[in-house]
């Protein structure tokens, strides 16, 4: 993930999301997860399929989540999973950035 992208994600009833986008060039930036699967898979480090995926909610405070686990370390990324029954990945950490949290809109329902 590129530290400069200009990014909005948090969702309200008066304010809905936006799209990832480059800050230089405005075009949409595409983020791939790997596949839905059980947690202890997504951190063997192969080489998973998986999606391109560009709606993203931008959580900046982890305590934010009530049910959400993290994988080990996959590289510098900790995939985000369902901590019931520990399905995913539902979004991504990069370790770089202490306080962006990435949930992706078509992993998630919300009621």
């Amino acid at each position: 993930p590129a530290p400069d992208m200009n990014v909005l994600f948090l969702f309200s009833p008066q304010q809905s999301f936006q799209k990832l986008v480059c800050s230089l060039c405005s075009l949409p930036l595409q983020l791939f997860l790997p596949s839905m699967r059980k947690k202890p898979a997504l951190a063997d480090g192969s080489n998973p399929e998986g999606d391109l995926l560009q709606e993203h909610w931008l959580v900046d405070d982890m305590f934010i989540f009530e049910n959400v686990g993290f994988t080990k370390d996959v590289g510098n990324i900790k995939f985000l999973v369902c901590a019931d029954c520990e399905i995913g990945p539902i979004g991504w950490h990069c370790l770089d950035d202490k306080n962006s949290f990435y949930v992706a809109l078509e992993r998630v329902s919300h009621e």
